[in-house]
């Protein structure tokens, strides 16, 4: 506790929070809910890409990312290059100065050292960058709780996540391929810790029974146009998907399954409305999910899930019910390992609709069995993530950590 003599700690969260990605968010949610119950004195703020949404939704202060508000669109004329260019510098002093007038700065969870999904040096590695030098240079801990990383191709990304995870005063990674994915590019990981994916420490919500037959299939979509080293190809990679998930979803339809559409942002909106044109069946429609808890609540009601988002994956496993995972990177294999069903990755790059319904049918026909071994998977994956707490709190509220040692002392 603080008393009355002593100043607050003051913690900042940074991220792409508010922006429209449910799984961000829900990362955010999650280090917010540990905050609030082991360092209640803890004043927080955030400085992310969404301020006013995260402000109005979890309560507390926000500022802007970038200084720029067209920070993430392709500038091709002059002026549009030369505000971009000022803003780099503005966004140095901002950060500086927000990073300052904290003792703790949190990036909780999301894929911050990773370029599985088309990423460019100057946008969010060099924002990250900054505030771990930033943090560095003025003396306050930078962690990076939970994250995802892996190899990039791209130079000066690789050099900007390399530079950011060397200079954080504290790391864990939300996969062992994570980690070995910096050890590779030249980061010192020998105390760096891994643990389960933070969305796993959000409160799970009541499961359905199995609905009978026929019975609700979620299908979670995504604007998904490859990665970082896709851009070649990015619309056959795109089309691919597309034609692919739509001769699933009507395939599902022919047998009498009810289809629900799940998306894990904003910008998956034209995938999910490109299904329901081309399939046309009062069967299939959209849910309208603002959260994690949401997602939850959908997967929880379907008999299987089939779903390419990472997040949305997480949501599905966590309440329990057998997915089938459209891979588009190494962590979606590793997370289904984890949970025990890795037999059930899918390939997003190749869609193979004949394919996908053979291991669709396989997992179903497996259910029961399945459904057990992810109550089991899923308990052992809180007991982990209560480490990490134990661990963040001890890395950064060395205080905090004697205190509660003393107060549990006989």
């Amino acid at each position: 506790m603080t008393s009355a003599d002593e100043t607050p700690v003051r913690v900042g969260v940074f991220g792409l929070l508010g922006s429209g990605n449910l799984g961000n968010d829900g990362s955010l949610e999650a280090v917010l809910g540990y905050l609030r119950a082991e360092h209640p004195e803890a004043v927080v703020d955030a400085l992310c890409g969404g301020p006013e949404v995260v402000a109005t939704r979890y309560g507390i202060p926000a500022r802007r990312l970038h200084w720029n508000r067209g920070e993430y669109r392709t500038a091709s004329r002059a002026g549009a290059i030369a505000t971009k260019g000022l803003g780099k510098l503005v966004d140095a002093v901002r950060t500086a100065a927000w990073v300052r007038r904290h003792n703790v700065v949190i990036v909780p969870g999301m894929g911050v050292l990773e370029a599985t999904l088309p990423l460019r040096p100057w946008g969010f590695p060099y924002a990250l960058f900054l505030l771990c030098a930033s943090g560095r240079l003025l003396r306050t801990r930078v962690a990076l709780v939970g994250v995802g990383a892996a190899a990039i191709g791209n130079r000066p990304t690789r050099v900007l996540v390399r530079w950011s995870a060397r200079l954080a005063a504290y790391r864990s990674y939300r996969d062992a391929q994570s980690r070995d994915a910096m050890r590779a590019m030249g980061v010192d990981t020998a105390r760096d810790e891994v643990h389960p994916d933070l969305a796993f420490a959000l409160p799970t919500p009541r499961a359905s029974a199995p609905s009978g037959p026929p019975g609700l299939v979620c299908v979670g979509v995504m604007d998904f146009h490859g990665g970082n080293d896709d851009r070649a190809r990015a619309e056959e990679i795109h089309r691919r998907y597309l034609d692919g998930t739509i001769r699933f979803v009507r395939a599902l339809v022919e047998d009498g399954r009810p289809v629900r559409l799940l998306t894990g942002d904003k910008c998956d909106a034209p995938v999910v409305a490109a299904i329901l044109d081309t399939v046309d069946s009062p069967l299939v429609t959209a849910a309208e999910a603002a959260s994690l808890a949401d997602l939850m609540k959908e997967t929880a009601a379907a008999d299987t899930v089939v779903a390419i988002r990472y997040h949305n994956l997480i949501c599905a496993l966590k309440v329990g019910t057998p997915t089938l995972a459209l891979s588009y990177a190494a962590k979606s294999d590793a997370l289904m390992a984890q949970m025990g069903l890795a037999a059930y990755c899918h390939p997003a790059r190749e869609v193979d609709a004949d394919r996908l319904l053979e291991q669709f049918r396989a997992l179903e026909q497996r259910s029961p069995e399945l459904r057990q071994t992810l109550t089991e998977r899923n308990l052992a994956a809180a007991q982990r993530l209560e480490h990490q707490f134990t661990a963040l709190t001890a890395a950064l509220f060395p205080a905090a950590d004697h205190a509660h040692a003393l107060r549990e002392a006989p």
